[in-house]
């Protein structure tokens, strides 16, 4: 899965048009499913609206080519239930739910936060978002094993970094629960204890890659998977190395497309970390050279 970035226009407006091209690019090469919406795509800067065109943007450009799992999580459980709702009218595949950001739920507000959310579209595949560092609450395994009891909570995203803790996840859910990582670098470590794949940043640059990577770890090609995760890992952490999505944005621009910057309150690669950038995407050949 791609983490889709959000374009704007010069002045600071969604830009859709672009938003549809670069969907159907990404459909094309190596993703099977955008996340639209969600921390990749600014959805803190987002307004509701926005992000409901987006939603039918993207889903009218990918149809037929790959899924569209709607970010539409909140610190509000009531607001969650009414933009889930909206979404699962658009015919959407998914959803993410991102942990509750701020209010610091303890984990039995957690589990009744999601519940809440599935019982309202029941029909609708719900994907848990764990990602702790951006919330300041970890959604522990024992919490996600309860969740993973209900019908349409039929993932995680594990954002954590742990991978004890995806390890926990893995042992104590059913089979058919599943497992994404939330770090590119982490991707091929977390295959190796029960993951089933990635909601990716570097997807926007490297997609097919990935793809293969993750092919080549299923069909028992190990030794292959890791070349490839080895060649990848300087760009991995490259578009890590100030706070997502200003690198992935900035990359894409070095590439010719027009995605805008990022809004505030996030601001621009500064020129050092630009330098490494341009540089880390012209060793893998991502850039012409010079």
């Amino acid at each position: 899965m791609t983490a889709m970035i959000t374009p704007f226009r010069e002045d600071g407006s969604v830009n859709y048009e672009v938003a549809e091209s670069l969907a159907v690019h990404l459909a094309q090469h190596g993703t099977d499913t955008l996340v639209v919406c969600g921390t990749t795509g600014e959805s803190p800067t987002l307004s509701w609206d926005e992000e409901y065109q987006l939603f039918q943007v993207v889903q009218r450009a990918v149809a037929g080519q790959a899924k569209v799992v709607a970010g539409t999580g909140s610190n509000s459980t009531t607001e969650a239930i009414s933009a889930t709702q909206k979404a699962d009218k658009l015919g959407l595949d998914g959803t993410l739910q991102v942990v509750p950001y701020y209010n610091k739920p303890p984990q039995e507000g957690l589990y009744r936060h999601f519940r809440a959310i599935a019982e309202a579209s029941p029909d609708l595949p719900m994907i848990l978002y764990n990602v702790p560092g951006r919330t300041s609450q970890n959604l522990l395994p024992e919490t996600v094993s309860r969740l993973a009891e209900i019908s349409n909570i039929v993932a995680v995203k594990e954002a954590s970094g742990n991978l004890d803790q995806v390890s926990q996840i893995r042992r104590s859910t059913p089979a058919e629960f599943s497992i994404y990582s939330g770090d590119d670098s982490l991707t091929l470590p977390m295959l190796a204890v029960g993951a089933q794949g990635v909601i990716s940043v570097a997807s926007h640059l490297v997609g097919k890659a990935l793809q293969q990577m993750i092919a080549a770890f299923e069909q028992g090609q190990v030794q292959t998977a890791t070349q490839i995760h080895l060649q990848l890992f300087p760009l991995f952490k490259a578009l890590f190395q100030t706070t997502n999505p200003i690198p992935v944005k900035a990359a894409l621009r070095l590439q010719g497309w027009p995605v805008g910057t990022t809004r505030l309150p996030l601001a621009d690669n500064s020129p050092s970390l630009q330098q490494v950038l341009e540089t880390t995407m012209t060793e893998l050949g991502l850039l012409e050279a010079g």
